[in-house]
């Protein structure tokens, strides 16, 4: 059995594993916390940011070329509901596995990956951003929306993405929506958030920035769209890191 094939073999254990210790009997409130918390974001992931994540999904199959690639490994850091790897399955090969912290989203996940044809196509591991369960040079692409800003340590979370990259792979990371995210869509899920998306994108750059030279991370692209029609309203903020060739 190849190295690859270990560790697909490895992640699906682990996911069942999981499942199955998440069952047991803990204390309520941390349950009930967990378990409300996936519930919540798999409401909201199928209500108000249903629109979000096939333009997601289509940017990203289409700047990274997926579409053409026969297979390959891609992350979701911080998955949670699925929404997004199941769009990216509708576009591509790849296999996507959906690493969170939180192991009550991935039955859901599972069961509406098979409703959607694509079971074959994704796996699902506990995982601690800050210490991801993935050996060095693992996935071709790594994609996260509206994760990285509730990591305790951004620095360590973002040394592991780029540890568990191939060589020439690339991550997209951030909060937000796509660039091509239809104008109406966007401002009828901002007015509904509230103030609660108010921060201060420039700022956000400077911290991803300072990240990335501590680091020493040099091939990287900090993106903050800005629709032409409204320029004033958030479309949040992306980093694009690619792993440079060994």
């Amino acid at each position: 059995m190849s190295v690859n094939n270990k560790v697909k073999v490895w992640i699906t254990v682990a996911s069942i594993a999981f499942l199955f210790l998440s069952l047991l009997p803990c204390a309520e409130g941390e349950k009930l916390t967990e378990e409300q918390s996936a519930q919540q974001m798999i409401q909201v992931s199928g209500g108000l940011l249903a629109p979000v994540y096939a333009p997601i999904a289509a940017q990203i199959v289409t700047d990274y070329d997926l579409a053409a690639r026969d297979g390959g490994i891609g992350v979701d850091l911080g998955g949670g509901p699925g929404a997004l790897i199941l769009e990216l399955c509708k576009r591509t090969k790849l296999h996507w596995i959906n690493a969170d912290i939180n192991p009550y989203f991935f039955a859901p996940f599972f069961a509406e990956a098979a409703t959607q044809g694509v079971a074959h196509q994704i796996s699902a591991i506990w995982a601690d951003a800050q210490k991801l369960p993935f050996c060095n040079n693992y996935a071709d692409i790594l994609v996260s929306r509206g994760t990285y800003r509730f990591i305790e340590d951004k620095q360590k979370a973002f040394a592991e993405i780029y540890r568990v990259l191939k060589p020439g792979g690339v991550a997209y990371v951030g909060r937000g929506f796509a660039r091509n995210m239809p104008i109406t869509a966007a401002q009828v899920i901002r007015k509904k958030q509230g103030e609660s998306m108010c921060y201060d994108r420039e700022e956000a750059a400077r911290e991803l920035t300072t990240i990335m030279e501590a680091l020493k991370i040099r091939t990287y692209r900090i993106e903050i769209p800005v629709h032409p029609e409204d320029e004033s309203l958030n479309y949040g903020i992306w980093i694009e890191i690619k792993k440079e060739l060994e």
